[in-house]
């Protein structure tokens, strides 16, 4: 009798203080988000999870106020055991939140409307809550064709909204500009990992996108069972071994010692846990929605400890103290979502081999007679003009004048600097189609239609060749086509 009236008071508590985020006028969610990528992990030995055996843990989040689901199509049978808590769950609505992340290469339209009726199969629903897209690279524009098909299926109503996952700006920036509406970006976002602090917050903030915060618990080292510890030679979990690489980053583990004795320190002055810290900081952060974290079902369940987030805030003292030990951390390479997409690879293996098998050619390519080999990015305008979208010759690769096309579209709308990212991208992606990469560029020549859009373009070159440097060129000229801003050719040398 004691523990049903402890049970029923801490899931009372719980739905009293808990915190919600609108992300659309029919979608609220709380803010913190049951995670549950590690059923994948639970499973990774074959062993499959009893799917209502789970559910059931799954609806003791739900009867304490954590109603919402983070999971995704890879995520072992955690789709699965979310459409069994549906079926059998009546108490409260439930938000259930997945992800499609389609291999590299060739996708149809088919495909997508098979892989969004087969989410909805195993999550027993009829239509979607919020479909959260992953793109592998960047510089195949088949990625761009999966958005607007998906974005068809939510005009069917087999998809309530749109997400992305592990965007980094510039490529959000393409999305928004290019008719796609997009609600949410879900982006490692912690303590450690402060690369969504910055850029990626003035474009959500400007168009009205949360951001979706996971390993904000850096996989359970902000805790205090890590303070004062050793620093550990063997890790269990993919979480573990994954975001014991971005305290080696973020500047190593002594390091890492010392902002744990803050976050200590503030929580002992809260009368809470060293997670609620590290949890309630990002919580505060511009455009963070919500933060994900971890449900490990069967193993451990920390709905009292994550409960204990809402009831305090941070004051001025304890964010300073904080900012000040996170001034003395290296800044995690690149922009958010990187760790999937180029070196170094903050994955659990630290690569790529359990996520993907390899990475086709953007582009179909062509030998000609004289052994020169050809890409073809398909536009209108290589039939009608006759040239290609770039050759390789020898160890050399002359990219075309490239717009912001792709297919009968016109990408990145009126924004330059949206136009400019999708063209490198198209370059990139002829380059990588005849062995090369971005890195082997000696020059590039971009043509302006408006002289002054020059800066946010002459920005957004900056930001993809900062480290490269090629030779460059860039004069105002009359382009074909009203709608382009930007056209840009490239050469690349590659070293053989």
């Amino acid at each position: 009798m004691f523990q049903n009236y402890f049970l029923n008071f801490l899931q009372n508590k719980s739905i009293n203080t808990m915190e919600y985020c609108k992300l659309a006028p029919d979608l609220e969610i709380t803010r913190v988000i049951n995670g549950l990528w590690q059923v994948a992990d639970l499973e990774r030995n074959n062993v499959k999870l009893d799917a209502v055996k789970a559910a059931t843990t799954l609806a003791s989040y739900a009867d304490a106020g954590f109603s919402t689901f983070d999971m995704a199509d890879h995520y072992g049978s955690a789709e699965e055991i979310a459409g069994a808590l549906k079926k059998s769950y009546t108490k409260r609505p439930t938000q259930l939140l997945t992800k499609w992340v389609p291999k590299p290469g060739a996708v149809s339209k088919d495909d997508v409307r098979q892989a969004i009726l087969l989410a909805q199969n195993r999550m027993n629903v009829k239509t979607i809550d919020l479909m959260q897209f992953h793109a592998w690279n960047y510089a195949d524009p088949r990625w761009l064709d999966c958005l607007f098909w998906l974005q068809e299926l939510q005009g069917e109503g087999l998809i309530k909204h749109l997400g992305l996952t592990n965007f980094d700006t510039a490529h959000l920036r393409i999305v928004l500009n290019s008719g796609i509406k997009v609600v949410t970006n879900q982006v490692c976002y912690s303590l450690l990992d402060q690369r969504a602090a910055h850029e990626m917050t003035a474009l959500c903030l400007n168009n009205n996108v949360k951001l979706l915060a996971f390993g904000t618990l850096a996989g359970g080292f902000f805790s205090e069972r890590c303070l004062n510890k050793q620093e550990p030679t063997e890790l269990t979990t993919w979480s573990q071994m994954k975001y014991k690489r971005f305290i080696d980053a973020a500047g190593g583990w002594e390091l890492y010692q010392e902002l744990l004795k803050i976050l200590d320190q503030v929580a002992k002055k809260n009368s809470v846990s060293l997670a609620n810290v590290a949890t309630r900081f990002i919580l505060e952060q511009p455009a963070v929605g919500a933060v994900i974290v971890g449900a490990r079902l069967g193993e451990s369940n920390h709905m009292e400890d994550n409960a204990s987030v809402f009831k305090f805030q941070l004051d001025q003292d304890s964010k300073n103290k904080i900012s000040k030990a996170l001034a003395r951390f290296n800044k995690i390479p690149g922009d958010c979502g990187d760790e999937y997409r180029k070196p170094p690879f903050l994955t659990a293996s630290g690569d790529l081999s359990h996520h993907v098998e390899n990475f086709p050619p953007p582009y179909p390519t062509k030998l000609g007679g004289d052994g020169r080999m050809k890409a073809l990015s398909g536009t209108v305008w290589e039939d009608m003009a006759g040239f290609s979208r770039a050759v390789r010759k020898g160890n050399r690769i002359l990219v075309s004048g490239t717009t912001s096309t792709h297919g009968d579209r016109v990408i990145g709308g009126i924004d330059p600097a949206a136009q400019t990212h999708f063209v490198i991208d198209k370059i990139e992606g002829a380059i990588q189609s005849l062995g090369g990469t971005l890195e082997d560029v000696v020059r590039t020549r971009i043509f302006v239609k408006n002289l002054s859009d020059w800066e946010p373009i002459a920005r957004a070159h900056g930001q993809r060749f900062k480290d490269i440097q090629p030779a460059n060129t860039l004069v105002s000229a009359a382009l074909v086509g009203e709608e382009y801003l930007i056209e840009m050719e490239a050469e690349a040398i590659v070293d053989v």
